[in-house]
């Protein structure tokens, strides 16, 4: 009996442990990056983020791979949403909606204070788990099971009334960053009826949300509908520019990420719109025909000479397929256009050391060094720099572009040899070498902490 009794106990403890945990998002989706995604996300959110008070210079918003509808934070000030929002969001305004919310719980630092919920609830249950020990002990086994069970009820559904009340919240701020930033509430409240309908679909009761982290969609609807409709902004048309990106942008990431049997099903090869051709380039160069993927790239070039994402998805397509000296130029084109974008330039500077002619290497170099200074969070430059390095024999540099690389993907092990030979080659104390010397400590503390968590 005891032994029982035991085994309950640690499955409640287990439970509270989890109710912590669980708010912690796995962060081991990969995370998609593009230049032109990520331009339309920091247009459309600037006037958000401003009028939560925030700097949009330090809020990113972050595209992750996951077909599934969701966004969330994680700390900082970070607004992660899934590859799945975007192909089930409609228009840019509901994507402006879901971004609202979701700074709402950045302002209310909600990501810090779940664990204020989870301490509560916490503390129940370890009071519960105490008056359940004092029970067993005296013998009354059954009363103390009675007493952890409903323990582990009311710590739940005191976490659930939490986080229940920090999604209010996040709603209601959201609605008025839109109301601030002079844009519409009708995105936010089509796309709640976007995810009351899944709910539908899916059978999930509509008539209480009480044993749910969040509102019902349909509670949410009710409740945001007479305050969007009031605001002054209700009416205002859409930004047809945000619209029109936003369909190019649904359009490429559907080329992308979709089986391109599912991409020719919703944009079929007689439609002749921009988001249509856009998806088939991607879908054909995915699926391995490069002359019809370089049909479509073509005739989008054509369209629109200067759109430097065009050019950059054309000469992506002739450099994947084997023709590195044809995509310098549009490549070099579309970072003159946009200023050096670090991931549109990291391309580039790739597609001068495939043409094998070292007297690219110069340029190559200027390139990958100006992405990197801009955008240091991007393993794939890092990796290009050190390749150009190590053809120039300058292989103490191109070691410390490799460690760069690997501390970014999380392998020390990697990092930490590549930081050593970087020091060794490199003059003391110049800014190299201090880099070096810094990721050759970071390198050994993580290193050191895997090692403890092992034992």
């Amino acid at each position: 009996m005891l032994s029982i009794s035991l085994r309950h106990l640690r499955a409640v403890i287990a439970c509270v442990l989890a109710l912590t945990l669980c708010v912690q998002p796995a962060m081991a989706q990969s995370v998609l990056r593009d230049a032109e995604t990520e331009a339309f996300f920091e247009e459309i959110s600037a006037p958000l983020i401003r009028a939560a008070g925030l700097d949009p210079a330090n809020v990113d918003i972050v595209l992750i791979n996951d077909r599934s509808i969701n966004a969330f934070v994680a700390g900082g000030q970070i607004v992660y949403i899934h590859s799945g929002l975007i192909e089930a969001a409609k228009t840019a305004n509901e994507v402006q909606g879901v971004i609202a919310h979701e700074l709402g719980h950045i302002e209310g630092g909600h990501v810090i204070r779940y664990s204020d919920g989870a301490s509560a609830a916490g503390g129940i249950s370890i009071a519960t788990l105490i008056l359940a020990a004092a029970a067993i002990a005296a013998g009354a086994g059954e009363a103390g099971m009675g007493i952890m069970a409903a323990g582990q009820q009311a710590a739940l559904g005191k976490f659930l009334a939490f986080s229940r009340a920090q999604e209010g919240t996040a709603d209601a701020s959201g609605a008025r960053y839109l109301s601030a930033a002079g844009i519409t509430g009708k995105g936010s409240i089509n796309f709640f009826k976007t995810l009351q309908n899944y709910e539908f679909r899916l059978g999930i009761p509509q008539e209480d949300s009480y044993g749910r982290t969040h509102p019902l969609s349909g509670e949410r609807v009710s409740v945001l509908e007479d305050t969007y409709s009031a605001d002054p902004a209700w009416n205002k048309p859409l930004n047809q520019k945000w619209e029109d990106d936003f369909k190019r942008i649904k359009a490429k990431l559907t080329g992308f990420l979709a089986d391109p049997k599912e991409t020719m099903r919703d944009y079929p090869e007689n439609d002749k719109s921009v988001p249509a051709r856009y998806a088939r380039a991607y879908a054909w160069h995915k699926g391995a025909y490069p002359q019809k993927a370089l049909d479509e790239s073509s005739s989008l070039v054509a369209s629109a000479p200067n759109d430097p994402y065009f050019l950059e998805l054309h000469g992506q397509i002739l450099l994947e397929s084997g023709k590195p000296a044809d995509a310098v130029t549009p490549l070099r084109k579309a970072v003159e256009l946009t200023g050096n974008q670090p991931l549109i330039a990291a391309i580039f500077g790739h597609a001068l050391i495939a043409t094998e002619d070292k007297s690219n290497l110069d340029e190559a170099a200027t390139v990958l060094k100006a992405a990197v200074t801009k955008d240091n969070q991007n393993p794939f430059a890092w990796y290009q720099l050190g390749v150009v390095y190590e053809q120039k024999g300058d292989t103490a540099r191109a070691a410390l572009a490799s460690a760069e690389r690997y501390l970014m993907e999380g392998a020390p092990q990697f990092a930490l040899p590549n930081a050593q030979t970087a020091m060794a080659g490199l003059p003391e104390y110049t800014p190299d070498w201090i880099r070096a010397q810094d990721i050759n400590m970071v390198a050994e503390a993580q290193l050191a902490q895997l090692k403890k968590r092992r034992r």
